[in-house]
């Protein structure tokens, strides 16, 4: 975790901004992970050099200004960003045709869950706005859902082990399979009350 403790202490030294610069190089698909960068985050809140519920909404904030311009720049410039160096190296031709293929299978599901797959994401924001298969504003709905799970879970989680380095580094190895499990649950609980809505409305047709 030696990325980690890089990121806690450029963070504790400069505060908000340099959290919101790195979520910015996260965002451009840049090698930097966003899960450990959030957790840092929460980290630095734990520790007093920040508090974490503007932490929650900074991060939050600077998530989806990043994955929005990485789609505005696909919706604006289409294939043509494909050319690009640094595009290329993070979106190759096959992986973009495999997106396009995952993409006709799924429809904009694809959109909410790779939130939840960090090597598909840079790709699949690409691709959505290269392609034109979404709007912005339902791309920035679906996008900020996401978010609004798994943001909050790495950031309170590095504020909640900020003392306890390696009860920290066991959950944020569990970090992805819990994720998961949340969202499993999250569907199946919604699952549930649609069907129970279903039922209740039936029961009451004459």
């Amino acid at each position: 975790m030696d990325l980690l403790q890089q990121l806690i202490t450029v963070f504790a030294e400069n505060g908000y901004v340099a959290v919101f610069i790195a979520l910015m190089i996260c965002g451009a698909g840049l090698p930097l992970p966003e899960d450990i960068t959030l957790v840092a985050g929460g980290v630095i809140a734990g520790l007093g050099y920040a508090n974490v519920h503007v932490m929650f909404a900074l991060t939050m904030f600077g998530v989806l200004l990043g994955d929005a311009a990485i789609f505005l720049l696909g919706h604006h410039y289409g294939a043509r960003m494909l050319k690009w160096r640094l595009v290329a190296r993070v979106l190759t031709p096959e992986r973009y045709a495999r997106v396009q293929e995952k993409f006709d299978r799924y429809g904009n599901r694809v959109l909410f869950f790779a939130r939840f797959l960090p090597g598909m994401r840079t790709t699949v924001y690409i691709t959505a706005g290269t392609t034109h298969r979404v709007s912005f504003w339902r791309f920035l709905l679906i996008d900020t859902l996401a978010a609004l799970i798994s943001v909050p879970f790495w950031v309170y989680l590095g504020y909640i082990g900020a003392n306890n380095h390696e009860w920290l580094v066991m959950w944020m190895h569990r970090g992805q399979t819990s994720l998961w499990v949340m969202l499993g649950i999250l569907l199946l609980t919604l699952l549930v009350l649609w069907w129970r809505h279903r039922r209740r409305a039936r029961c009451n047709l004459p």
